[in-house]
This record gives C-alpha cells, sequence and structure tokens, in this order.
C-alpha cells in the first residue's frame, strides 16, 4: 500500500482531544466496496504534538500540530473525501482562509507522487513553507524527497530556520 503523510492542527477547543479524536477516526476509514469491509488506512507512526503559532493569520490562538505516517489503499480523492468528513463529523466549520479551526487534516504526501488537481494538489503545495509541518514531518520521514524541490524534509526544514523565515517556537508537549 502506498505511503501517506497527513498533517494535523487544531487551535479551538480542547486541542490535544482533537488531534486523538482525528487520529481515531482516521484509524476506522473503511473501504466499503468488495465483501468485507477492510480498514483503508493502516495507522504506522505518529509524530509528538508541537504547539505552535499560527501562520498566515496571526491573531488567532496558538496551534498544536502533529503529523501522521500511514498506508493507504485509497485513492487521493477518495483520501480526500475521507479527511473533509472527518473534519466536518468533528466540527469544523467554515472559517476565514489560515483562520481557527476545531480540526485541520491536510494530505502531505503520497510517496513520491505529484497529483496537481485545482482542489487537491500532492504534495502539499504549501508544506516546504511551514515549519508546523515540516518539523513534525522531519520525525517521521527526514529523508523523503519532495518530488518537485528534489530536497529532503531535513534540508527544508533546515532552510527554513537558517533564512529566518520560519522562527520556529514550536514547544513539543506529548506523543500523539
Amino acid at each position: 500500500m502506498p505511503t501517506v503523510a497527513l498533517g494535523l492542527g487544531s487551535n479551538m477547543g480542547n486541542r490535544l482531544l482533537n488531534l486523538k479524536n482525528a487520529l481515531r477516526a482516521l484509524k476506522n476509514i473503511r473501504r466499503e466496496n468488495g465483501p468485507d469491509k477492510i480498514n483503508a488506512l493502516k495507522i504506522l507512526r505518529a509524530s509528538d504534538v508541537f504547539e505552535t503559532a499560527p501562520w498566515g493569520v496571526t491573531d488567532q490562538p496558538s496551534f498544536l500540530n502533529a503529523c501522521v505516517l500511514t498506508e493507504c489503499s485509497l485513492t487521493p480523492r477518495e483520501l480526500l473525501s475521507a479527511v473533509k468528513e472527518i473534519e466536518t463529523r468533528l466540527g469544523r466549520t467554515a472559517t476565514r482562509r489560515w483562520g481557527e479551526r476545531v480540526i485541520d487534516i491536510d494530505i502531505l504526501t503520497l510517496d513520491s507522487l505529484v497529483f496537481d488537481e485545482p482542489d487537491l494538489r500532492i504534495p502539499h503545495p504549501e508544506m516546504h513553507r511551514r515549519d508546523f509541518v515540516l518539523i513534525p514531518l522531519s520525525t517521521l520521514l527526514p529523508d523523503w524527497v519532495h518530488p518537485l524541490t528534489g530536497q529532503t524534509v531535513t534540508a527544508m526544514a533546515k532552510s527554513l530556520s537558517d533564512s529566518g523565515a520560519a522562527g520556529f517556537q514550536a514547544v513539543r508537549i506529548c506523543p500523539l
């Protein structure tokens, strides 16, 4: 099965519980076709949880962020549909772009696949600029090479740190 990295974030309500509920829901994604309902997503590992300053829109509460490495038998479209349904079920509602959210689940990578459609781009188009993604992801996939930039996750994270663009002020909270 393909390996998929997902990014999780929350800055509303009980942020840690929101991440844990998302992880539980991800573990229960099932493939409905065929004679048996089978798990379509297997959690391999999860990063620690990091508390981070908001990115993009800064006048909002801090986030808790983590990354999850999975094996997934869903197509990119099926996976997007499944994570959007989980977000809705866990209470996410539409807000301003990069605004507050109960839960956010982003598809970051799918092996070395490049998928480019208006509403779904893999690898995630902003991941190389987001320390709150790269730091937790580097604990799971430090040597994964971004198929468009040619850089490893570790190199991208170091590049942000060296440029001063990131200013990552994360506090490692706990394992997810």
